[in-house]
């Protein structure tokens, strides 16, 4: 980490958007998997809302989750990876603009790179299911406004996300990322988008950054990366694959222990014990620990 002391997460994660066209950012639902995807090369990652409710928490993406939680995945994220964190922050966790102020401020101080904030209700619901209810368009730019000011950093990113699309229809979604750019969002992540031009057409009203949410079994196809950028797309954000997989991984290794009274049939889905040291650096800890050791004797 300490190769990036030079700048702040935000500004890395501004290069990245500038660097890499579109840039891929995959979610990572704990600091293991963060590891494992600068491992595998990505440049940005992700804490979703929903993968803390329903991985730390275990329960649904329905405004369940409060900041702390959100907080402790994020500390323990930046910890140990210095990739740039993006982090779901839902409706900024409280009503107020003093809670969206303090979900800003906390996220700086606890080493995230970016937010997106959207225009749900407080009783929230996934952006990719129905019955969806937001906020006026006055409040959403308010909420946008109160992170703006909140800011103790200025490269820290802020971005806005409407779900304005499957309430209110595309106009409606245009305008609102519009008015949220001028309240001085960085970024626009236009939720649940059914049509590829859409993309186009934020780009061209908001002239920022725009986020393709390429969420598997929602209401978004799973556009290429070429696809997206021919659609003028600066993000593409892949939030729970990695979480889904591992779930279903989990699943299928619990089925069958418990019908085989054995693992062995298993054993090759399974990340080894030599692997699992390789991917957290284990030896690199060991050897400070024996040099400790040797200094003493």
């Amino acid at each position: 980490m300490s190769s990036h002391n030079n700048s702040t997460p935000g500004q890395r994660f501004r290069d990245a958007v500038a660097s890499e066209q579109p840039l891929q950012v995959v979610g990572a639902i704990n600091a293991n998997h963060a590891l494992l995807a600068k491992r595998a090369g990505f440049k940005a990652i992700y804490l979703s809302g929903g993968g803390v409710a329903a991985g730390s928490l275990g329960v649904p993406d329905l405004g369940i989750t409060g900041l702390d939680d959100v907080l402790t995945d994020v500390r323990r994220i930046t910890d140990v990876c210095d990739l740039p964190l993006l982090v779901d922050v839902d409706t900024g966790f409280g009503s107020s603009a003093f809670n969206v102020a303090r979900t800003v401020k906390s996220m700086i101080k606890f080493g995230a790179a970016a937010l997106h904030i959207e225009d749900q209700v407080g009783a929230k619901r996934c952006g990719h299911r129905p019955n969806k209810e937001i906020v006026s368009q006055q409040e959403m730019v308010d909420r946008i406004k109160a992170a703006v000011d909140a800011r103790t950093d200025d490269s820290f990113v802020i971005m806005a996300r409407t779900d304005a699309l499957a309430v209110e229809g595309l106009e409606s979604a245009l305008e609102r990322a519009a008015a949220c750019i001028e309240a001085g969002a960085d970024m626009v992540f236009p939720e649940a988008i059914t049509e590829l031009d859409m993309y186009k057409l934020f780009a061209a009203r908001v002239k920022a950054p725009i986020l393709a949410n390429i969420t598997e079994f929602g209401a978004t196809p799973l556009y290429t990366v070429e696809q997206l950028k021919s659609a003028d797309v600066s993000l593409v954000l892949y939030p729970l694959s990695a979480f889904r997989a591992m779930n279903k991984a989990a699943e299928n290794v619990y089925t069958a222990i418990r019908r085989d009274g054995t693992q062995q049939n298993v054993i090759d889905t399974m990340q080894t014990r030599m692997e699992l040291y390789d991917r957290i650096d284990y030896h690199t800890f060991e050897q400070k620990l024996d040099a400790l050791f040797a200094a003493k004797k």
